[in-house]
């Protein structure tokens, strides 16, 4: 007797299954633990004696590792286009930061000049051109982050064993978001702050 046997998939979840040997029922499956250091070798010596007790049955052998890969086919595959997907719109994402940051701070140069002459530091105004945009960040992850665990439960409730979601996945998606928003405006933010007041007054 073993319990929690699972023979398929976990989207189908564990099934009562009997093993055992019958001289009357025909024989559907045969499993051989073989050694990994020459495996086609294996599976020929395998075939000849498969052809040798059952030369009227086709031999059809696999690797059991291929076959669970095939149970999994559609969510690689599905992986795969969603990894594309984030990694695609992360680019866009930061090439649209880095441009709005530029935007924005050609138009705060003066104000930015005003400051570093009232004597803020390079450090206060790298802060208080960041928290801007840090804004923004949180508005789309306040939206984004409950659509997403909306969709991962809709998702997981399609498999009988299934993980379940924790917070602290979504807060360390949060912070990533965090961190490359702020790496994808930091050097126009610090090469603004690190500029001549003088120059940047002359030049408004």
């Amino acid at each position: 007797m073993v319990s929690d046997f699972q023979l398929y998939s976990v989207a189908d979840g564990t099934r009562p299954i009997t093993i055992h040997l019958s001289a009357t029922d025909p024989i559907r499956y045969v499993f051989v633990r073989i050694a990994p250091n020459n495996l086609m070798r294996s599976m020929e010596l395998i075939k000849q004696a498969w052809n040798e007790v059952a030369p009227q049955s086709e031999f059809m052998g696999s690797f059991l590792n291929e076959n669970v890969a095939e149970w999994y086919d559609n969510e690689t595959k599905l992986s795969q286009v969603f990894s594309l997907a984030a990694g695609v719109a992360i680019l866009l994402s930061c090439i649209g930061l880095f441009a709005v940051a530029i935007l924005v701070i050609e138009q705060r140069t003066k104000e930015i000049g005003i400051r570093k002459i009232l004597g803020s530091s390079v450090v206060g105004i790298v802060l208080l051109l960041s928290r801007d945009f840090l804004k923004l960040v949180l508005i789309a992850l306040a939206i984004a982050l409950p659509l997403a665990g909306f969709g991962l439960q809709q998702w997981l409730n399609n498999y009988a064993v299934r993980i379940e979601l924790s917070g602290w996945v979504f807060a360390g998606v949060g912070l990533a978001a965090i961190l490359i928003a702020l790496a994808s405006v930091s050097f126009q933010t610090i090469k603004a702050a690190l500029t001549n007041p003088v120059t940047s007054l002359r030049n408004e």
